[in-house]
């Protein structure tokens, strides 16, 4: 297990206010990937989260996988705690919340990736704008950072769109309804980019 004194108070400040998203064994797995994915500057994957912790020989890179595969956790929760920290620490008090949606391909290959086809690629090069991987819709929320010289989206919750089901828009106002529960009155509007359309919120 990753010692607590490996974490830097500030860190485990932030993520304690996740405990209650999970059970205790889930939240020890937690702290661990969420460590090492802020310290890999490299892999950005599971085996590359343990990597970053300094677990490699530790766990069995099985445990991080069962983390995200089978543990009984829900990633809206977790999204609406990351939400009501961006808003509590990033927007001044009283700002409107402004959410962007926006879908974005995630380039997999392999006959075993789930929910995995072709799709757009706004981002492609060549005169074929197309890619094969997961199609993540994606909100997140504006905030002004004062390091930054414009503003910034910070994600907070994702839906996986796979064709033929649950279209895109119907995906956005989802996760723009569900934030607007969570901060009644705060969100203004959601701006849906690229092949979505502007929606007025709540």
């Amino acid at each position: 297990m990753l010692p607590d004194v490996t974490i830097p108070a500030s860190l485990a400040g932030l993520l304690v206010v996740f405990r209650r998203c999970f059970t205790a064994p889930t939240y020890r797995t937690f702290t661990a990937v969420t460590v090492g994915l802020v310290a890999q500057t490299r892999r950005r994957t599971v085996c590359g989260m343990l990597t970053g912790a300094g677990l490699e020989r530790v766990w069995q890179h099985a445990r991080a996988h069962r983390f995200f595969a089978d543990a009984r956790w829900c990633a809206d929760a977790v999204g609406l705690v990351l939400a009501d920290l961006v808003v509590a620490r990033l927007l001044p008090a009283g700002a409107p919340i402004t959410v962007v949606v926006d879908d974005t391909l995630f380039k997999r290959s392999g006959r075993k990736v789930f929910g995995a086809a072709w799709h757009h690629d706004g981002a492609a090069k060549g005169p074929k704008p197309i890619g094969f991987g997961n199609c993540w819709v994606i909100a997140g929320i504006i905030v002004d950072l004062p390091f930054c010289s414009r503003p910034v989206c910070l994600p907070v919750l994702a839906r996986l769109w796979r064709p033929r089901r649950t279209g895109k828009i119907a995906f956005a106002r989802e996760m723009v309804e569900v934030i607007a529960a969570r901060h009644p009155g705060a969100c203004q509007m959601v701006c849906v980019q690229d092949q979505l359309e502007l929606k007025e919120c709540m």
